[in-house]
């Protein structure tokens, strides 16, 4: 979903229904985090995290990021912050850029819920992918960064650093295509034939999951810290969605800016330094050792299926009044639209 940069930059102060006993966190810092000098100063970070996440700044004038299980009543496996200090916790010694962590809190006495803190990692966050504000060769070093660290991640082999039990081998596009199609249907207001279409005909078409790897499964340029002055990622940052499962699903779900996001309605990518989708996708499987990537308007098709469920299902709790949205309606036209895109992807991928 396309977010407004302005809005997510910075911190505020702790909103009412997400402030918690500072003094508890402290004595817990004290306890778990070498180094740390209170008293801890708490600001909220702005923006639309589904986990609150909050900056502290310790006594020494050290930063630290908590990120934390939203309060009250939630779904079994949601906001999962537990699993992203696993992976975390797991990558950081390997030297894939993540924050380094420093304890996971599982007792929620301490702060309400459970929480970890890592490490604040000060660099630049690109909240618009055609990048207005520099030049054109920095572009294109900044998307080619951003593409090798993804790469990088898919290379990583998952075994070797604990995470054989991070999710389940196999089958993974099929069962995503089970998750959206369950989710459309449970918050479905109208029937979209398009829609209907693609979900007979994606779960008949799977290509072969040939390869499982760790998945970040929402990686873009805003979910990255950028050095502040080289073209190099030093922190990929929202684990929350990551599991096991197959790189292509992560990788094309990147490209969809180029095919449906706003590196497309760029008129000359050359001129502008933005690389072409068939440079990215000639890159990406140079560094993962692939020869080639026949299946891509499949992929497209489900990733804009995936995007339809997604909105769909913002529309549903629109409706159901456990959402407010005032953009509901806007939503709803917006579903048909989504359906159609991705039913021409599926033609084109032989439907």
């Amino acid at each position: 979903m396309a977010r407004r940069g302005a809005d997510y930059i910075g911190t505020m102060e702790v909103q009412a229904k997400h402030r918690f006993d500072e003094r508890s966190l402290e004595r817990f810092m004290t306890d778990e985090v070498a180094g740390f000098v209170p008293p801890v100063q708490v600001e909220q970070f702005k923006g639309g995290q589904s986990n609150p996440t909050y900056r502290l700044t310790d006594g020494a004038g050290r930063r630290y990021v908590l990120r934390r299980k939203p309060p009250g009543k939630l779904l079994p496996s949601a906001h999962a912050v537990d699993r992203e200090f696993r992976v975390i916790s797991a990558l950081y010694p390997t030297g894939f850029p993540v924050a380094r962590p420093y304890g996971l809190c599982t007792d929620e006495t301490v702060i309400g819920t459970i929480f970890y803190v890592m490490d604040m990692v000060e660099g630049r966050i690109f909240w618009d992918q055609t990048l207005p504000g520099n030049a054109p060769a920095e572009r294109h070093a900044i998307h080619m960064a951003a593409l090798k660290t993804l790469a990088d991640l898919h290379n990583t082999d998952y075994k070797a650093i604990g995470l054989e039990t991070f999710g389940r081998p196999g089958n993974y596009m099929s069962r995503q295509i089970d998750r959206w199609t369950k989710q459309y249907k449970a918050s479905e207001t109208q029937h979209i034939e398009a829609v209907e279409r693609l979900i007979e005909w994606l779960p008949r078409t799977v290509p072969e999951d040939d390869q499982t790897t760790i998945v970040h499964a929402d990686y873009r340029l805003d979910n990255e810290v950028m050095h502040p002055t080289e073209a190099r990622v030093i922190a990929v940052l929202d684990w929350e969605l990551s599991t096991l499962g197959n790189p292509l699903a992560d990788f094309t779900n990147l490209l969809m800016q180029w095919v449906n996001g706003s590196i497309s309605t760029i008129p000359d990518l050359k001129a502008h330094g933005i690389p072409t989708m068939e440079e990215y996708v000639a890159e990406y499987c140079r560094l993962t050792g692939r020869s080639g990537l026949p299946d891509l308007n499949w992929y497209f098709a489900y990733n804009i299926f995936r995007l339809a469920g997604i909105v769909q299902g913002i529309v549903g709790r629109a409706r159901d009044g456990t959402a407010n949205s005032p953009q509901a309606a806007a939503m709803a036209a917006r579903v048909p639209q989504l359906g159609a895109a991705a039913w021409k992807f599926a033609q084109l991928a032989g439907a």
